[in-house]
């Protein structure tokens, strides 16, 4: 007795549904399961398949931004700034070219403020958006599973009917046979 392994019959059998009752993720993976295909890409691959220069920029304009070498470095370059302004420059006979109360470095850090957030913001975005894929992802999984146990149980079943050692009304009461 061969079975019927497509999607729709899949389906019908193992979630008790009609195929065009099931959202797209679950036909997507009775299909998978009823062709014998492996699952897709994972979320990381999906993403990376699809980045563009201006994704992997944000993503690296993150990265750096929100590292504990960028704090340390930025507030290495703050003092410097602010000493080079206040005593060297004065020591050397100069006039500082951004004296207190540091205009100019007030700017610049607003500058960079105002670019480095929106951009931070693009970064998470595409990283939320990749959790999204990979929780999908985990739930398609996670479906396949069940259904390939489900499968299983009632191969077991089977055989064990065809042995006789299994009740059968147990069985279909369970509905674990047709």
């Amino acid at each position: 007795m061969k079975l019927d392994t497509s999607p729709e019959a899949l389906a019908e059998e193992l979630l008790g549904r009609a195929f065009d009752q099931l959202d797209p993720d679950e036909r997507a993976v009775l299909h998978r399961v009823s062709t014998g295909e492996i699952t897709g890409l994972d979320a990381d691959e999906r993403a990376a398949a699809n980045l563009s220069f201006g994704d992997r920029l944000a993503d690296k304009v993150a990265a750096v931004g929100g590292s504990w070498a960028f704090i340390v470095g930025f507030g290495v370059v703050l003092l410097l700034w602010m000493l080079l302004n206040s005593r060297v420059l004065e020591a050397l006979g100069l006039h500082a070219f951004d004296a207190y109360p540091y205009i100019f470095l007030n700017l610049m850090l607003s500058m960079l403020a105002a670019l480095q957030a929106p951009v931070i913001m693009m970064s998470q975005n595409r990283q939320a958006q990749k959790d999204r894929v990979s929780a999908r992802h985990d739930y398609e999984v996670n479906l396949r599973t069940t259904i390939e146990l489900l499968r299983l149980h009632r191969k077991i079943d089977r055989v064990l009917t065809r042995l006789g050692h299994f009740d059968t009304a147990a069985a279909q009461e369970r509905g674990h046979l047709e």
